[in-house]
């Protein structure tokens, strides 16, 4: 059975050359022999817009991906908190499918499954900033300001972000679990895949008498990490 392979929360960015070619080594082995490839946010630590590509750097990941998906890979990539400005440019130049903007998308690796993103945060005043800020009014507005303005408000919120999760309790930080089991009643999986809290586990759950399952994957801080979804059931993947 050909895998298929999750990964989250890369951050890729030219200040972090070793997570750059840690992704590049990925798609030009590991990716090419998956049925499939799942991208569950914060790809880039920041997409301002698919101008973006215009900068070589995020050309060089584009073609990383587009290797991966003219070898025939499908490749899906969900929004994040700082990449969620994604057009239609850059599916058109990795190949790469953007996943629906709701809450998660069901896929099919082994045990019906659903991927999510940022699903499940327990901070409200989060949740109301991402509803408020993923509208497709807000990105017109965004992206019709010029570029260097829209990279100062991405650098700003990312040293915002860094600045408050300093502060916060890690319980904060982590999912509600109470969203958890509503996000399981309501998609009729057995397994939640998702990135996010940058906090790798593997968390079972009792919904209405349903053992389900809630897998958390890791961020590429150190190196690349990815999981495997086959025949041998779910298996945790690293970059040397």
């Amino acid at each position: 059975m050909t895998p298929t392979l999750f990964l989250s929360d890369l951050h890729l960015s030219p200040d972090r050359p070793a997570t750059a070619a840690a992704f590049e080594s990925f798609c030009s082995a590991p990716a090419r022999a998956a049925a499939a490839v799942y991208v569950l946010g914060d790809l880039f630590d920041w997409w301002v817009g698919d101008d973006q590509l215009d900068d070589p750097f995020a050309a060089r990941i584009a073609a990383a991906i587009r290797g991966v998906t003219a070898a025939g890979v499908p490749v899906y990539l969900a929004r994040g908190n700082r990449d969620f400005l994604y057009g239609r440019r850059f599916e058109r130049d990795t190949g790469a499918s953007l996943l629906p903007s709701s809450s998660s998308s069901t896929c099919t690796a082994p045990r019906r499954c659903s991927c999510t993103a940022t699903s499940c945060a327990p901070r409200v005043a989060y949740q109301r900033y991402r509803a408020r800020i993923r509208t497709p009014e807000a990105a017109r507005r965004l992206l019709a300001l010029p570029a260097f303005v829209r990279r100062w408000i991405a650098r700003s919120l990312r040293k915002k972000s860094r600045d408050e999760s300093a502060l916060k309790p890690e319980s904060i930080l982590d999912v509600a679990e109470d969203a958890v089991v509503a996000a399981f009643r309501t998609h009729g999986v057995a397994r939640m895949i998702h990135g996010h809290t940058h906090r790798p586990a593997t968390h079972h759950v009792d919904v209405d008498g349903r053992r389900c399952e809630r897998v958390v994957l890791s961020d590429w801080h150190d190196r690349g990490h990815w999981l495997e979804a086959g025949a041998d059931g779910l298996v945790r993947r690293a970059s040397a």
